[in-house]
């Protein structure tokens, strides 16, 4: 096995929250209020249950051979040809998040922060670290997460308090205005950012050290998580406003800029940041090791860890490519990424299901 640590169950519930939370906590409330509206919340909650029911479709999927991770399974369930195939085309899917990853991180520091600094610069410096973290391996990648998570919770928490004198409830209004269809689209990405990018999960059911709480702490951890996205989805809504909310690419940092206590604590939009930071960080680099974990099982090799410098330098290579400006990427992360991430994380872990119980119908046939 390519990968050889073991995590607790407490472990893999933090990491389930910081990859639930990841890059959406600074883009979500943008995307979905851009459809819902002030009706925005309403998505998170359709959003929230809908997620919830896909975790447990994982954990399904996962507990069918939780020895095995989700390439393996993929070629026990498929067959070596065929699922070798189908394995090997899912790959693209963590690689390709890593390079959007990449590159929104790039264009929020560049944009927002160091309008002197080059893309690029961002970009390979943010790889690097990356790499540094997958090469130490999933137990360690996970003992980051516990020491960041008191202080994501302590940023958030001072975020909301700070925030909540300029609450203004009649932003909630009126609800329903334009109908359900409009909530049910902004639920589309409430859907697929936070919770069907969850499924890569599966890759590191084997390391778990017990098996039978997984699907309790898959379920807490995507749980807690979203309720931190609907949170600031209703702070957003309440003290921007749903028209600036749909209309600013980072609403939870513009909000940010709005706190003032007695002309003294003002303008955390770099807590904010560090906020945001920490934990596309720990989505990144848990793709990124899930990526180079996947490549090594598929290709045989000993160890992943020969293959992060090469990825490193394809992530760098694509992210222009992936993205050439920051309008270009709102769009499609908007309008096509949801449709993206349905396809690779929604219908293949329910057409492997579906292969997997036809075959165990015909088997029993065949016994009898």
């Amino acid at each position: 096995m390519p990968e050889h640590g073991k995590i607790s169950i407490r472990q893999f519930t933090i990491l389930v929250i910081f990859v639930t939370i990841g890059d959406s906590i600074l883009i979500l409330p943008y995307i979905s209020s851009s459809f819902a509206k002030q009706d925005t919340w309403i998505s998170g909650i359709v959003g929230l249950l809908v997620g919830l029911l896909a975790v447990y479709i994982f954990s399904m999927l996962g507990n069918l051979y939780p020895k095995l991770t989700l390439i393996q399974s993929i070629q026990k369930i498929l067959g070596k040809w065929f699922g070798t195939l189908i394995a090997a085309l899912f790959l693209l899917y963590p690689l390709i998040t890593v390079v959007a990853y990449t590159r929104e991180l790039g264009d929020f520091i560049t944009t927002e922060m160091m309008a002197e600094t080059p893309t690029l610069a961002v970009q390979i410096l943010f790889t690097c670290i990356v790499i540094f973290a997958v090469r130490l391996g999933l137990e360690v990648i996970a003992r980051t997460g516990e020491i960041f998570l008191p202080c994501i919770i302590l940023l958030f928490l001072l975020l909301v308090i700070f925030l909540s004198p300029q609450a203004k409830m009649e932003n909630l209004l009126p609800i329903l205005e334009n109908g359900i269809k409009p909530i049910l689209h902004g639920s589309l990405s409430f859907i697929a950012f936070p919770f069907l990018e969850l499924f890569v999960f599966i890759m590191i059911f084997p390391y778990i050290n017990q098996v039978k709480p997984i699907r309790r702490g898959f379920l807490q951890g995507a749980l807690l998580g979203g309720i931190v996205l609907i949170i600031l989805v209703v702070i957003s809504i309440l003290v921007l406003g749903a028209d600036v909310t749909s209309r600013t690419i980072y609403p939870s940092y513009s909000l940010a800029r709005r706190v003032s206590i007695g002309q003294f604590f003002e303008r955390m939009e770099a807590m904010v940041a560090l906020l945001w930071m920490l934990t596309i960080f720990m989505k990144t680099t848990f793709y990124f090791y899930v990526f180079t974990l996947g490549l090594a099982q598929l290709l045989k090799l000993k160890g992943y860890r020969m293959l992060t410098l090469p990825t490193g330098f394809l992530i760098i290579i694509l992210s222009p490519i992936i993205s050439p400006n920051i309008t270009y990427y709102n769009k499609v992360l908007a309008e096509y990424w949801p449709y993206f991430v349905a396809t690779c994380c929604l219908l293949l872990p329910l057409f492997l299901l579906a292969i997997h119980f036809i075959k165990n119908r015909f088997k029993q046939s065949n016994e009898t």
